[in-house]
């Protein structure tokens, strides 16, 4: 007759759908059919009609739905009949751009290669969405953070004990002894205890004036009914605890699009540079140095802080400035933190007469307060500066340096208020579980190096020293950086220039207004192109940075490190070299691609090294930075001018003169010319067409210094996103493009290629792929796997016939994917993913030769399939041969199961059924006595040996062209093969070595095909044919055979390496949950049962059969996160019970009364028991929940670990339905309750242990058998739960004997605390 208030009467509304009368006739129907008491093992139960440990034949998915459409049902339930229609969409999303210029060539003319990449860097992103996917679990989790949202505005249960001891407690008894002693507050609220205290003082319950007083049952339920639905939340499970997040295998998250990598940012703003004395313009230049790597790790950044009276000098040889060389603050980048890092400062000045030390010794001695006495020594230098700058001011000598050690900023500056903040100690969620990425990999001294958080500092720094003329190079830099970390620095001891330069160090904002970009493009956001900008400084990694190109750059990089002219004959002291990048030979060709310094013009024709007075043989630190063309041919090469400069005027002496040449051919071979160079120079000037040589090539009647010895050093770096630098990819590239456009006969290194040997040269190519250096391998991945995708598609035409490369390429990618993912190994997400393929497969990859539009937009390109047979514009060369009635997949006898059961192979062999008709009745069902094969099945005695041979020459494709235009105008026919379907074929025709490669990253491939299935269906508007018709039928019979030689991989496997058995296992889940959104689902549904079979067989002899039986867990629960759960579990079928799980009361009545009867419906006890009907119905929830059930089992193997494993998933689940809009609907909600109906005798089974799961073998036993005599009465047993279990699901501790009884008890299969109390949730 007691009502009780709040989320436990709605608790007792959804775990028990019926009245307590119902229940309880249901429970005395069930036990009398039982035998034994309710431990009797589930597993070869009769009443069920079939063992659990045996999985039903489900219902044929699509066949139900033509029986029953959506219409059938009423109202909300008609969404839960079938998929939406909108299900499957195509989305492009624009590719993020960083610049307001996209910064793509505007060459009219582009070669293969650079439009390719061009293509590449400015294509949208095409996505195949699932757009109610983000309310499946794996993408909407219920986590800690989202109940805490959903409890956010619940009424707060008060009690009433806890009401009495609020009331008792006030401020005039807070003196008394007796309150001190012991108050309510001291003790657990809603414990029982609050009222023992000081129980005069309570207050009296109000009377029940009707108390004694009459009343019909069918009032007291109504008003109980009432009582029960006020204040009752929405969401009832928001109430209790989120699901245990380590057993969420089904989570999963989208990766982030590929955007351009970046390290740790530092911004270094240049305020101010002041000497002791102003008498010449001063130039700076900035960079990053790497002492321990000892190599330069950035660009350089140039500034200018002379006053405008300075500038003024040199106005004679200045043009106007571009705003771009006006910049004074840069943002370097750092991937790789050290404490080995400096900021280098070098200081330039105009070329005068003198070496260095005479040009420093005024700086280094005159000081600004005696400005006065050495007024007419300032005025004689001023003067003769002046004449230098009016005369040389094209030219510069090194003047001094300096050095900032970054780490000593970073510390003495100070940690920010993040490092100490507490969320630092929080436990990780899921989706904060993830590997470091690529520029987090360093050392443990590294990490203690974060250039991220400091506070920002402003220095001064006053000493620089003099450049040395025999020191400038940059291993000479390393050594004195090196000894200026020495306390005892012998540059501390050097006579320094004084001088005054402030400079601001800080971390970098995120997006920085006034940003150029290394291109001197414009950063989003600027505001104002007036504005002065701050310049992005390239970074050069001190190691390797494995992150694919996203943008298009191509820049050049010069660096000229020495010159020995010592036997050179004549006047050449003042030595400086000029470079520029020629277009061809004549003078005017010169290209104005070099970037300009400071204060001058952004581009410029060429350029001039220091110079370094009266030395013949110089040393240079100089950095030339170009933007190379987009189309770099033959002719173009970098030409070196050396020049003698006359620093004094002297009449009838020219101000420079050339004393000799050399050159560089940019392109040799079809390859950018990359790396260090000693180039022999010559005297005269080179004669014609001498650019397509190089200058190592003895050309007959020139002059060479030193005999034709190597006299000159220097390196050329690119750092381009359209060549890759490597000879492996750059062969790879070129022999592609070369086949795209038909350019025979090719050069190719000493070799010229033709329509004959072209084929050798791409397959030796392909392999050779394997050989590539891992950095221009992941840099150029999405180009390396869209055109192997291009070669497995459209297979190229050579001399009129059809080159098959699938079976190379497949193998060429399988490797490409295994190189990358070790590159990436440290930055795998938590399922062993890869983020750089997980990204082109879910962003980049697009069917190629398809343009697919915009929704609402033109619809997309249809593609009209055909055959090759069948094709209307069949090229006569096509010399295609087609297996007609044998299968199409291979049962690759070494991994073929020996001893599959005669159902594993009956499921699969059912798949070679026509699937262009529904099935009759069963009898035409697979394995149905009038089942017709019409291709023999997988695992069926298929010649391995044949089915490769068929491999290369099967194939379902589209044929574009027409053989009937006029041969002049016709186009070169092309094949289109579907990339799932050849996928699907190589993977299982594939060898041992390329298989195993691709069992280690089985995903990608299997997301790989998912998209390609998905984009076929969008582009080829196939959403609307029917399911069994998507797809032919021997595509499903490969499918078939990878599912079943994958699920054995698992099997066999799990005992050898258990890491790569999960993985496997989480893939193929995933894999059938993605094929339930695009194919028929019945057929997946057959796959699943395979897969199950598979393991049944090998747990009957497996020495761990626990180890399967977790990884059979994780797979079902990764099933049954699919977005559609519900509607896949044909919850609208007319087998479910004719009544609500929530009846009315009028209802109530008739329902006791049919239960009552001797002859119950037999329909609505099997949906309360795992019987037959049901798991054939429900076969997702049959499966999950007859896990559940076996894993409950007194001698389950395993138990501790698949009690929490089973449990988990069912709480997830129940979590995520609560959660769902999609069944915010009563009658919706209901209708997804009978799923779980099972639930309840599950429950009353396994309440023995939940009564007793502390105590000992001899009590459990006395409380079953008094379950069993029970089972007459009313069965309500809900009093005589033990305190143990009620403080376990509580939340609260155990009691001490208790505790003590199961550490010294025998080890038993009962239920723990947590998995009772996550059985009680359920």
């Amino acid at each position: 007759m007691g009502t009780k208030h709040g989320p436990t009467g709605s608790a007792l509304k959804v775990t028990s759908p019926f009245h307590r009368t119902v229940a309880a006739e249901v429970r005395k129907q069930v036990s009398r059919e039982r035998s034994g008491s309710p431990h009797s093992s589930r597993r070869c139960s009769s009443s069920l009609g079939v063992p659990l440990t045996e999985v039903i034949e489900p219902l044929d998915f699509e066949d139900v739905l033509l029986s029953r459409p959506p219409d059938a049902e009423p109202g909300p339930l008609r969404d839960l009949v079938e998929f939406p229609a909108d299900d499957l969409e195509l989305l492009l999303q624009p590719r993020e751009c960083r610049t307001t210029e996209p910064g793509i060539p505007e060459d009219g003319k582009l070669d293969a290669q650079v439009r390719a990449a061009v293509e590449m860097y400015t294509e949208d992103w095409i996505i195949a969405h699932r757009r109610y996917q983000h309310l499946s679990a794996a993408y909407s989790p219920i986590t800690i953070e989202t109940q805490r949202e959903r409890q956010k505005g619940l009424t707060r249960q008060v009690f009433e004990q806890d009401a009495s001891g609020d009331e008792r407690s006030s401020p005039e008894d807070s003196d008394d002894p007796r309150h001190s002693s012991g108050s309510p507050d001291d003790t657990p609220r809603s414990s029982g205890a609050s009222g023992i205290f000081d129980l005069r003082n309570l207050a009296a319950d109000s009377l029940l004036p009707s108390l004694l007083e009459r009343a019909a049952p069918e009032d007291v339920d109504r008003r109980n009914e009432a009582l029960r639905r006020q204040h009752r939340p929405r969401a009832l499970l928001a109430l209790y605890p989120a699901p245990d997040e380590d057993e969420a295998v089904e989570r999963c998250s989208r990766p982030e699009p590929p955007r351009e990598h970046f390290g740790q940012r530092i911004l270094v703003k240049c305020l101010s540079l002041k000497f002791e004395i102003e008498i010449e313009p001063i130039f700076g230049i900035l960079a990053l140095y790497d002492v321990r790597e000892k190599k330069k790790i950035s660009e350089n950044f140039y500034f200018d802080l002379n006053s405008d009276s300075m500038k003024g000098l040199l106005r004679a040889h200045g043009t106007h400035p571009a705003i771009s060389t006006l910049a004074r603050s840069a943002i370097f980048s750092v991937t790789y933190p050290s404490p080995d890092i400096f900021l280098v400062i070098k200081l330039e000045k105009v070329l005068q007469q003198g070496d260095i030390s005479e040009c420093c010794e005024p700086y280094m001695v005159m000081k600004e307060v005696d400005t006065a006495k050495n007024k007419e020594k300032l005025e004689k230098l001023r003067l003769a500066a002046e004449q230098f700058c009016t005369r040389l001011g094209r030219y510069r000598m090194p003047f001094a340096w300096t050095a900032v050690h970054l780490a000593n900023i970073v510390s003495s500056a100070g940690q920010s208020d993040r490092d100490s903040d507490s969320e630092g100690e929080r436990r990780p969620t899921w989706t904060d579980r993830r590997r470091r990425g690529p520029q987090e990999r360093t050392s443990s001294g590294d990490d203690a190096c974060s250039f991220s958080g400091f506070r920002p500092a402003t220095l001064t720094v006053t000493n620089f020293f003099k450049q040395e003329a025999e020191r400038l190079s940059d291993e000479d830099l390393f050594k004195f950086l090196a000894d200026m970390r020495r306390p005892t620095s012998l540059l501390r001891r050097l006579r320094p220039v004084t001088a005054q330069l402030k400079i601001d160090i800080s971390p970098a904002p995120e997006n920085p207004h006034f940003c150029l970009s290394p291109e001197l493009l414009h950063v989003k956001p600027y505001p104002d192109p007036r504005g002065r900008p701050t310049k992005e400084i390239l970074e050069f990694p001190a190691r390797e940075v494995y992150a694919p190109h996203t943008s298009y750059r191509n820049l050049l990089y010069v660096y000229p490190h020495s010159l020995n002219f010592s036997s050179r004959q004549g006047s050449v002291r003042n030595l400086t070299v000029r470079v520029q990048y020629m277009a061809g030979e004549d003078p005017s060709q010169a290209l104005p691609v070099i970037f300009g310094k400071s204060s001058c013009s952004e581009f410029t024709r060429e350029a001039f090294t220091p110079v370094v007075y009266h030395n013949k043989s110089p040393e240079f630190y100089e950095e030339f930075k170009l933007r190379l063309p987009a189309c770099v041919t033959e002719n173009h090469h970098l030409l070196f001018t050396f020049y003698h400069v006359s620093c004094q005027p002297r009449p009838g002496t020219a101000l420079e003169t050339p004393v000799g040449f050399t050159w560089i051919p940019l392109l040799q071979h079809g390859r950018l010319r990359t790396g260090p160079f000693c180039l022999p120079v010559s005297v005269d000037q080179p004669p014609p067409s001498y650019s397509v040589l190089t200058p190592d090539v003895a050309l007959p009647g020139m002059r060479w210094v030193d005999g034709h010895k190597g006299v000159f050093s220097v390196e050329l770096t690119a750092v381009s996103s359209v060549h890759p630098q490597d000879p492996y990819l750059d062969k790879f590239f070129t022999l592609v493009h070369v086949l795209e456009e038909a350019a025979f006969p090719f050069r190719l290194k000493d070799a010229v290629l033709s329509e004959s040997t072209v084929e050798q040269e791409l397959r030796a190519s392909l392999v050779a792929l394997r050989l590539t250096s891992p950095e221009p391998l992941v840099a150029f991945s999405h180009h390396v796997l869209d055109k192997l995708v291009r070669l497995v598609v459209r297979p190229p035409i050579i001399g009129g016939q059809i080159v098959n490369l699938g079976r190379v390429a497949f193998e060429a990618m399988a490797h490409v994917v295994r190189l990358v993912h070790r590159s990436l190994e440290a930055a795998q997400d938590t399922r062993g993913h890869c983020p750089v393929l997980a990204a082109y497969v879910y962003y980049a990859f697009r069917l190629p030769g398809t343009e697919p539009s915009l929704p609402g937009g033109a619809p997309p390109v249809t593609l009209q399939p055909a055959t090759l047979a069948r094709g209307p514009g069949r090229p006569t060369s096509l010399y295609l041969a087609r297996s007609k009635s044998i299968s199409s997949s291979n049962p690759d006898l070494a991994v073929a199961p020996v001893s599959v059961d005669d159902e594993v192979s009956r499921i699969l062999a059912s798949k070679g059924i026509d699937r262009s008709h529904s099935w009759v009745n069963s009898a035409y069902a697979p394995g149905g006595s009038k089942a017709v094969l019409r291709r023999a099945p997988p695992y069926c005695g298929a010649d391995p040996r044949q089915a490769m041979d068929r491999s290369s020459s099967r194939t379902s494709s589209y044929l574009e062209g027409s053989s009937s235009a006029p041969p002049a105008t016709q186009p070169r026919p092309t094949v289109q093969k579907l990339l799932h379907e050849e996928l699907a074929l190589q993977w299982v025709v594939s060898g041992s070595a390329v298989r195993e490669a691709v069992l280690q990253h089985a995903w990608f491939f299997f997301q790989l095909m998912v998209k390609s299935m998905a984009l076929h269906l969008l582009l080829g508007q196939k959403l609307d044919t029917p399911r069994k018709l998507r797809f032919p039928g021997r595509f499903l019979d490969d499918i078939a055979a990878l599912v079943g030689s994958v699920g054995l991989e698992v099997i066999t496997r799990v005992h050898k390496d258990v890491e790569l058995a999960e993985h496997l296992n989480a893939s193929l889940a995933f894999f059938l949950s993605d094929l339930l959104s695009l194919v028929d689902r019945g057929f997946v549904f057959s796959l699943v049962r395979a897969h199950y079979k598979q393991v049944a067989t090998r747990l009957q002899s497996a020495p761990n059969p626990a180890v399967l039986l977790t990884l059979r867990m994780d797979f079902t629960r990764i099933l049954c996160g699919h977005e559609h759960y519900v509607t896949l579990n044909l919850p609208c079928c007319p087998l479910s019970p004719p009544a609500s799980p929530s009846p009315s009361v009028s209802s109530t009545t008739s329902q006791s009364s049919t239960f009552s009867s001797q002859a119950p419906d037999p329909k609505v006890i099997s949906m309360f028991e795992l019987s037959g009907s049901f798991r054939q119905q429900h076969f997702l929830a049959g499966l999950l929940l007859t896990e559940l059930a076996l894993a409950l089992e007194p001698e389950a193997e395993g138990a501790s670990l698949l009690h929490k494993k089973a449990i988990s998933a069912v709480h997830s689940l129940l979590c995520g339905h609560d959660a769902d809009p999609r069944y915010a609907e009563a009658t919706v909600k209901a209708r997804v309750a009978e799923l779980y109906l099972p639930l309840l005798s599950l429950a009353r089974d396994t309440l023995p242990r939940l009564h007793d799961f502390a105590e000992g073998p001899g009590q459990r036993s006395r409380l079953a058998s008094m379950l069993d005599s029970d089972t007459e009465g009313e069965g309500d047993i809900g009093g005589t739960i033990n305190p143990s279990v009620a403080m376990a699901i509580a939340g609260g501790p155990l009691a001490p004997g208790s505790r003590a009884s199961i550490s010294q008890g025998p080890a038993t299969p009962d239920l723990a605390g947590v998995c009772a109390m996550g059985l009680e949730e359920c």
